[in-house]
């Protein structure tokens, strides 16, 4: 984007976009809206070699919205909106190891995660990522308009999404269910894009359907918006800090790298409600 006042360069045609030459610990206003013009156009954010503390990309998230406190996980001691998402060598399940937007089972979704990489595997443990947008807008007029109207039931409970938490979330919130009730499309509050939201994590069934009779086009829906073509693949490397938008983006941890530990540092910035 020739646009930007630092280096970068798009990944994929649709999402995605890296970025270098740029201290997050010593931004001013201009380059501070320039990210989130880029945020907006490119849904996800890769800003290489950064060097923080937990203090410091508090901070920075405070730039961009308002951090949140993760509803399942401890944050690190001190910085409770600062979760550590580990993956220890002897370990199998990586966290949220399934295609997924964060906590769509909430009344009020995340905008944003940031995730920081602290300790990376030596290969391996790259992230995708899928626009929605991208997703949306190659449906036929058809399947738009069948889906305007729907709305869909998200579970935190969903079988696909616990077992990739299993003895991680803490305490009370092991036994407890979060549920929502959203926009299978929904409007994105900055660009005004209409962006497929729904993932095979969470969405449980249409609000109004049965499981049952949710499957058919549940399973159609899943399959295309995780679709080659809308797609960036990020390859992390320590220090690496990679942004998404929830509202316009879904991701998904490859978990090849047994054997090995992995620890990233994430921040999920406040949401409102969907429409």
């Amino acid at each position: 984007m020739s646009n930007l006042p630092f280096p970068n360069e798009p990944m994929a045609p649709h999402i995605g976009l890296e970025i270098t030459g740029l201290d997050l610990n010593a931004l001013d206003d201009d380059t501070t809206a320039a990210l989130r013009q880029a945020f907006n156009d490119r849904h996800v954010l890769v800003i290489r070699d950064q060097d923080m503390t937990p203090e410091q990309q508090v901070r920075f998230a405070e730039r961009i919205g308002e951090p949140d406190i993760y509803p399942l996980l401890n944050g690190i001691d001190g910085f409770p909106m600062v979760t550590p998402i580990i993956k220890e060598p002897e370990e199998r399940n990586n966290f949220g190891g399934l295609w997924h937007s964060d906590t769509t089972y909430m009344e009020k979704p995340p905008m944003a995660t940031m995730l920081l990489a602290r300790e990376i595997p030596p290969v391996g443990g790259d992230t995708l990522f899928a626009s929605q947008v991208a997703a949306y807008e190659a449906l036929s007029d058809g399947m738009k308009a069948m889906l305007a109207p729907l709305r869909a039931i998200n579970s935190s409970a969903k079988a696909n999404a616990t077992k990739t938490r299993e003895d991680r979330v803490k305490g009370d919130d092991a036994k407890k269910e979060f549920t929502s009730c959203h926009p299978v499309v929904r409007t994105h509050p900055e660009t005004g894009k209409k962006a497929l939201y729904l993932n095979v994590g969470h969405t449980v069934r249409f609000d109004g359907f049965t499981e049952e009779e949710s499957a058919p086009l549940l399973g159609w829906l899943h399959q295309h918006q995780c679709r080659e073509e809308f797609q960036c693949r990020v390859r992390w490397r320590e220090g690496t800090l990679v942004m998404w938008d929830n509202r316009a983006a879904m991701h998904y941890p490859v978990n090849d790298y047994h054997g090995h530990r992995r620890e990233m540092h994430r921040i999920t910035l406040k949401g409102g409600t969907v429409t």
